[in-house]
This record gives structure tokens, C-alpha cells and sequence, in this order.
């Protein structure tokens, strides 16, 4: 997916969340297939944990090995992480999370940036630490706060509150503040920046089966009419490649099972999407995949 969205645009990509003690095992760190190659331009690592020196350590170990850019996550919201007090449990302990910026920002060189977001739950005392970890940021030297309009609690429900996203905006004005989440097009991505006064957004479910949307936003950004979508055959071909990346580094039938969710996101946009949808979530082997998208994209 990084290959794509740079090759499309993004000026930045970041892996998805690494957990942190993965750095400190030789073994473990090695069989990840996660390291930035020379066609994903500039990449970020994201990481995850509840321990200041462990997070400072495999901070260094990844910059180590080429990323330019660490990303601490205090965002995440899945029961399995909030379980380790890391990602979105942070939130509730403002002192751990500042004390985590501190040493990952002594341990490199490179930017550094967090991922939050608005607060644990909608409580003011959940605020009010949440405004702790902003302000502790931007005192430790913090490169940029990313910022995520729901609490921890909310998952994903409902929309985003990009109005608490200008407000750290207008608190911290000498801050890089980008906010995230529900940008699905590109119009609604001009627009957020526009209206919250944001140095720029992060575009993450927005960009799933659909790596145009950088290049569309880049257009609209510099006044430029937004490019026509590609054809379905350009389409399909760039659902082939996508796939097979993945199956570089997974077995055929995990690797079939991972790209179930880019499937969806490449259909969204197809005209007889309830229909080709069906027919990659039933394949069960690259020939089906290869199959379906003949079928229904016009490749090969």
C-alpha cells in the first residue's frame, strides 16, 4: 500500500502499528517485512507500547534500518492494546505518555510525531488530560501532532469532531497539527484543512483500494481540476499489483485473506460493486482473484 500511495502522490507514508518489544528481538524484528524500499519515498515507522525506554529503544532500531520518521500511537482503540495500557490507554496517563515522547525525542534524530485521540472518553477530566499530553508534546519538541476527532471509547462510530481538531489547532498555532479521520474524498480533505486551518491531514480507510485520492487532492489543493478516475482495465491492473505485493510476503492462502479488506475498497467505486464484491470475498486462491478481476475489470 505504500508503494502505491507514493507512487500516487503522498509525500508520506507510515507502516501500520508496530508493537515496540518487536525491535528488541533480533529474531522477530528480522522476519517483519515491513522495512521502506527506495520506491515508498519518505516512510514512518509507527509504534506502539507503555514503556518509555523500550518505545526510545526501538524507535533507534527502526531509524536503523531506513525509516525517516517515528510516529508514537497513542490512538489506538482495539481491547487487545488498551489491555497493555499502550495506544489509546496512554490518553488516561498523561505523565507516561509525555515521558515516552521525551526519551523516543532524545533517542533520534529524526522527526517525531503522535498519533492521538480526543481524549479517552467524553469526560472532562479525559479532556483536560487530553490538553495535558497536547501541551507536553509541544514543550518536548514535538514535529507534528496528528489528531483523531473521536475518543478511544467511540471506536468508530458516528462522525469525527474536527471542530476539538481546530481548536488544537488555534491552542498550539506554531505546532504542525494534521487531523485525521472520515476523509473519504478528495473535496472533504480541501475542505477540513481549509476550514480547521490544519498544516494537513493523514488519509487512512480514504485510501483503501483507492490510491488516486492523493493525486486528486494535490489537484484540487493547487486550484487544478480533479483527474478523471482511471478506467476500470487501469484499475484491475492496479488491484493486481497491489496483491501481489502482498503475496510476496504471505502464504497464498493469507495472503488471499489479508487482501480481502483492499478488495472492498477497490469495489467501492465500481459500478456492479455488490457483485464483483462477492466475487473476491468467495475466491479462495490467486486464480479465482486473477478470475474475478478478468471478470469484472476487463484485465488481462
Amino acid at each position: 500500500m505504500r508503494v502505491l500511495a507514493h507512487k500516487y502522490g503522498a509525500p508520506l507514508t507510515y507502516t501500520g502499528v508496530i508493537l515496540a518489544k518487536i525491535a528488541l528481538h533480533k529474531k522477530a524484528f528480522n522476519r517483519l517485512y515491513f522495512q521502506p524500499t527506495v520506491d515508498e519515498g519518505l516512510v514512518g515507522a509507527q509504534i506502539l507500547g507503555e514503556d518509555p525506554d523500550i518505545m526510545a529503544k526501538a524507535a533507534a532500531a527502526f531509524v536503523n534500518v531506513g525509516f525517516g520518521l517515528i510516529d508514537l500511537n497513542f490512538a489506538c482503540p482495539a481491547p487487545k492494546v488498551l489491555r497493555r495500557h499502550s495506544g489509546g490507554y496512554l490518553l488516561k496517563e498523561p505523565e507516561t505518555a509525555i515521558k515516552i515522547i521525551r526519551s523516543v525525542r532524545n533517542s533520534v534524530s529524526c522527526p517525531v510525531t503522535i498519533k492521538l485521540r480526543a481524549g479517552f472518553d467524553k469526560s472532562q477530566e479525559s479532556m483536560d488530560k487530553f490538553w495535558q499530553i497536547c501541551q507536553g508534546a509541544v514543550a518536548e519538541g514535538i514535529d507534528a501532532l496528528i489528531v483523531h476527532g473521536r475518543s478511544v471509547k467511540e471506536l468508530y462510530r458516528d462522525k469525527g469532531d474536527w471542530e476539538i481538531i481546530s481548536e488544537v489547532k488555534h491552542r498550539f498555532p506554531q505546532a504542525t497539527i494534521i487531523g485525521s479521520g472520515d476523509l473519504m474524498d478528495a473535496e472533504t480533505i480541501v475542505k477540513r484543512i481549509k476550514t480547521c486551518g490544519l498544516d494537513g491531514v493523514i488519509i487512512a480507510r480514504g485510501a483503501i483500494g483507492n490510491p488516486w485520492i492523493f493525486n486528486e487532492t494535490r489537484a484540487l489543493w493547487d486550484g487544478r481540476p480533479k483527474p478523471e478516475r482511471p478506467d476500470l482495465t487501469e484499475q484491475g491492473e492496479v488491484f493486481l499489483t497491489h496483491y501481489e505485493m502482498i503475496a510476496e510476503t504471505r502464504s497464498m492462502l493469507k495472503s488471499i485473506r489479508y487482501f480481502r479488506k483492499f478488495s472492498v475498497g477497490y469495489c467501492r467505486h465500481h459500478p456492479q460493486r455488490k457483485m464483483i464484491q462477492a466475487d473476491l470475498i468467495a475466491a479462495r486462491s490467486r486464480d479465482d482473484l486473477y478470475t474475478a478481476v478478468k471478470k469484472w475489470f476487463g484485465v488481462g
